[in-house]
């Protein structure tokens, strides 16, 4: 069991995604049931092919209810002096390779089987309670509420990747962009956390376009940045953005560097902390 939560308050407000858990199980094996058989094929990441990135949301699911709905201990370990990030992505590849002889035709039947039982999991979930840590937010037990709202980006983002591997845009529906981006805005403290800034100093993400509007202002404390103050005034720095270059950035489907090369994206007030707020990532990566 993860130990007791200690004051997770910088992180913001809490988010709910169980709602959304659902209808992006059924959009996501929509998807996966209307491609064509050479789509199968496409590259979606670099490295995974679009069925790979589905045996890797299998693995995903699977993982999740072993470990939260089942109390199983076994699985890959840490190899000596392994970090997270070289664990997380060894096993992720682990499992994919041992899929590989599974069809795309079984893989969408075991994943609307297990992948609903996922949701019917998150659906009784304590938003409230002690659960897997977040590295890219730097919490560690993070509160449920992360944790889910984590998992769903993970489903959502992967979704997006298949539909671009295909020719297709992401899905503009506003509902659960904005759960994702919200989320995803909840690195910024950890993002910002060698920053040095005078106490009461505030920076901005601000992600407009079509129905998705938002802004998270990130407040120095003197121990840490935190999502948990009200924006008081013209911030330090500001940088803005639309949706899709912010869900993008967020994964790592776009560089920083590149990202702030781009035209929708504008970088105002102090130079630092801006590029600072460009190198937000809410992925192991």
């Amino acid at each position: 069991m993860p130990s007791p939560l200690t004051d997770t308050s910088w992180l913001g407000s809490p988010i709910d995604a169980r709602p959304f858990f659902a209808p992006e199980h059924r959009a996501l094996i929509t998807t996966l049931r209307d491609l064509a058989p050479a789509d199968w094929g496409a590259e979606a990441v670099p490295g995974w092919t679009v069925r790979d990135l589905a045996a890797h949301l299998l693995g995903d699911c699977y993982g999740r209810l072993a470990r939260d709905r089942d109390g199983h201990q076994g699985g890959p370990g840490f190899a000596p002096g392994e970090s997270l990030e070289t664990f997380i992505h060894r096993i992720n590849q682990e499992w994919v390779d041992a899929y590989a002889r599974v069809s795309p035709a079984a893989l969408v039947d075991t994943l609307e089987l297990v992948g609903g039982q996922v949701t019917e999991l998150f659906a009784g979930a304590d938003l409230d309670a002690p659960a897997l840590g977040v590295s890219w937010a730097g919490v560690d037990p993070a509160p449920m509420w992360l944790d889910c709202a984590r998992e769903f980006t993970e489903f959502w983002t992967h979704r997006q990747q298949i539909r671009h591997a295909v020719g297709r845009a992401a899905d503009p529906a506003p509902g659960p962009l904005a759960l994702v981006l919200d989320t995803f805005a909840r690195a910024l403290p950890h993002t910002l956390r060698t920053v040095s800034a005078t106490t009461g100093t505030q920076v901005q993400l601000a992600v407009a376009g079509g129905a998705v509007s938002a802004t998270w202002t990130a407040t120095a404390t003197g121990d840490r940045w935190t999502l948990a103050e009200p924006a008081t005034g013209r911030p330090a720095a500001r940088v803005a953005m639309l949706p899709e270059t912010a869900w993008r950035l967020c994964t790592r489907g776009i560089h920083p560097a590149a990202a702030m090369a781009y035209p929708d994206v504008t970088l105002e007030g102090d130079r630092e902390l801006a590029e600072a707020v460009c190198r937000i990532v809410s992925v192991v990566h």
